[in-house]
């Protein structure tokens, strides 16, 4: 028996709108940073923002140091609660091409992930971003000195980059105690954090390569002797992203 005209349009439009949600499908998300998350199988960085890494320090209100890239993790995997998350596919990150940008939302929320982040006070902006220009939030947990804002730390981008005298940021910044605290935003021995162990460590070299620095994972011949490694990274990924590459006696299957 043949379809009609109408029925054969109705199955075209269904299959259409099957194709055109299956990018933001909810999945459960591991939270690998403040602005990262892994869904099945794809990395999205939050568009939009940019949040401390995880083995970032920053100064709290008190004047202590803070693991507040650790603390900027912990923040959005409790924006998620294990509920399921969905994620506009917004293109391949620059400094990652295999990683994605994304617009992510957990089911039941109207804000989405990226929003929350920011008037959290957990992330400065990126310019440009594609979706999600989130200046006045960010501006606004600024204000209230919110998250980050309330302590003192430079942006992640410049933490990145191993750009000590980049501009301080946040409420507890002082004038006349500006080189004890970078002394403590750039550690001259940062400790590991919770499940990061791939060092990694500037270097001159790398840059034959387009590179700033080398990572070593453990059960390479060059991982005990870093002993004073400048970076710590949960992830290869993170390590690349961040402008690091493999070390050259580190083999495929090392971990």
């Amino acid at each position: 028996m043949g379809m009609t005209a109408g029925f054969r349009t109705a199955i075209v439009v269904a299959v259409a709108s099957m194709a055109a949600l299956s990018p933001a499908l909810a999945a459960t998300a591991t939270v690998r940073s403040g602005d990262t998350l892994q869904l099945g199988d794809t990395v999205y960085r939050l568009d939009g923002i940019d949040a401390p890494e995880v083995d970032q320090l920053c100064i709290d209100d008190h004047a202590d140091p803070w693991s507040c890239g650790v603390e900027a993790r912990e923040q959005l995997s409790k924006l998620i609660g294990g509920r399921s998350v969905r994620c506009e596919d917004l293109g391949p990150d620059k400094p990652l091409k295999a990683r994605k940008i994304g617009l992510c939302a957990v089911d039941g929320d109207k804000l989405s992930l990226n929003q929350q982040v920011a008037r959290a006070g957990y992330a400065v902006g990126v310019d440009p971003a594609v979706k999600y220009r989130g200046k006045d939030d960010i501006a606004a947990a600024k204000d209230a000195a919110r998250g980050l804002w309330k302590g003192c730390f430079i942006a992640p981008s410049e933490f990145r980059s191993d750009k000590k005298d980049g501009a301080l940021l946040g409420a507890a910044c002082r004038a006349d105690r500006d080189k004890e605290i970078r002394a403590v935003l750039f550690p001259e021995t940062p400790s590991a954090p919770p499940g990061c162990t791939i060092k990694g460590k500037f270097a001159v070299r790398a840059r034959v390569t387009g590179n700033i620095g080398i990572y070593h994972l453990q059960g390479c011949p060059s991982y005990p002797a870093t002993t004073e490694p400048d970076r710590w990274f949960c992830s290869e990924d993170d390590a690349k992203a961040s402008g690091f590459r493999r070390a050259f006696n580190c083999r495929a299957g090392k971990k």
